[in-house]
């Protein structure tokens, strides 16, 4: 990503303030927490619908908002590499969330992160929304911006489980132990 693409990308994820969270590995057993209808569209160009059109009766998917938080993306992509290879229902989604406002740059941004991500598969799996951000986050109970949050899906919403911030092996025995129930 060019230095400007790069600028751009993390003055679009700023936002909410509020003070990091402490929860890692929460197994979520509260239906009532359901990931909201928004519309994105990978990087290769596809738009979905989601949760509808997430590809996998379980689908683990990692919600960023700023462009520092690829690192902590990074923390759980090996975790979840095995355990994609262990259950044949799940996909794993990596979703850039930014403010609908930065609409106008969609080809600007997704282009930079396209040609910083060299893996077709890696890129069909990246959805980004362009969203008010507020009501996503309250739908999810995602209490601030400054943190990535994992959560496994489900395509008629029903979050399963979810963790906040980077991987941690608690967070990993409490993704496997979640996984392993049918």
């Amino acid at each position: 990503m060019t230095p400007l693409a790069t600028l751009l990308f993390a003055l679009t994820l700023g936002g909410n303030q509020m003070p990091q969270s402490a929860l890692t590995g929460i197994s979520v057993s509260d239906t009532t927490i359901r990931f909201p209808r928004v519309e994105g569209r990978n990087l290769e160009g596809r738009r979905f619908a989601l949760p509808m059109d997430f590809e996998g009766e379980r689908n683990v998917v990692l919600v960023a908002f700023r462009r520092e938080q690829q690192a902590d993306v990074d923390t759980w992509l090996p975790l979840l590499r095995d355990v994609s290879a262990d259950h044949a229902d799940l996909r794993v989604y990596e979703l850039p969330t930014m403010s609908r406002g930065f609409t106008f740059m969609r080809g600007f941004i997704d282009g930079g992160m396209k040609r910083g991500i060299p893996e077709l598969a890696t890129r069909e799996a990246t959805i980004t929304l362009y969203i008010d951000k507020d009501p996503f986050q309250q739908a999810l109970a995602i209490s601030n911006d400054r943190q990535i949050t994992a959560f496994v899906v489900t395509r008629d919403g029903r979050v399963l489980w979810r963790a906040d911030g980077p991987m941690t092996a608690t967070a990993a025995a409490s993704l496997r132990a979640m996984l392993a129930t049918p």
